[in-house]
């Protein structure tokens, strides 16, 4: 299968600076056939963006290095090896101390889509099933979704709703939790984004613009207009991706 894909940073409307960083790459990196990365950084002054930034650009270096052939074991040293890089440097620098970053990432061989996650950075496949979530955030509120203490539907507004329990460069290890999805077909697409997308659309939301006509390109710089005009109250990330038809000679 071919892809086509478009990413997007927005700084948001109330926020100063930008703490999320992308990555994609439609051809190989490595031994992957693809790879596409969102993360989310946090701390003070700088510290957000320094950490996303690193834990990606340390994840692709290590996919590109690494001789192995599997998808899970590539993505969990690229993990490891970034957890690592931005824990040494938040010890290592006060003016760092604590900072961490999300991380959602993804690679889709033609038959099997891998997603490695940790955070409440999302991944949604959008098919004709309808939109769904593949990843489960690591956050408080889905911890209190997921006891029965807080309604699904009353999750997106919670006060607390950006406490996550999990991110890269918070503790000496971290472990990403990993999901496959199958059967997907030419027109399915792939939705990778931060918080700043999903706090401020509803799944039936970003539905409708994924459903809506225009290519990526199009449909990613709706999907950010539309949370800027929501409030935008984050940096928001988006990587769509649409698998394609093959192109026969």
């Amino acid at each position: 299968m071919k892809l086509s894909s478009y990413s997007v940073t927005d700084v948001g409307r109330t926020r100063k600076q930008n703490e999320d960083f992308v990555f994609t790459s439609e051809v190989p990196v490595g031994n992957l056939p693809d790879l596409f990365i969102v993360a989310d950084g946090m701390g003070g002054h700088r510290a957000g963006e320094f950490a996303s930034k690193t834990a990606v650009e340390t994840m692709v270096d290590t996919v590109n290095l690494s001789k192995d052939t599997s998808v899970v074991r590539v993505m969990s040293k690229g993990v490891e090896r970034a957890n690592r890089k931005v824990r040494e440097r938040s010890i290592a620098d006060e003016s760092f101390a604590g900072m961490g970053t999300t991380l959602v990432a993804c690679s889709y061989d033609g038959e099997l889509l891998t997603v490695a996650n940790i955070g409440d950075s999302r991944l949604y496949v959008s098919d004709g099933k309808g939109l769904r979530q593949i990843t489960v955030d690591h956050s408080l509120v889905e911890e209190m979704v997921r006891m029965g203490e807080l309604d699904r539907k009353d999750a997106r507004l919670h006060p607390d709703k950006n406490i996550i329990t999990r991110a890269v460069g918070v503790q000496d290890y971290v472990d990403a939790d990993f999901f496959e999805v199958e059967d997907l077909h030419p027109g399915d697409m792939i939705l990778m984004c931060s918080d700043g997308l999903s706090n401020m659309l509803d799944d039936a939301e970003m539905a409708g613009i994924l459903s809506g006509d225009g290519d990526v390109r199009d449909k990613a710089k709706r999907l950010v207009a539309a949370a800027n005009m929501n409030g935008g109250k984050d940096n928001i990330a988006v990587v769509l991706i649409r698998i394609e038809d093959e192109v026969k000679a």
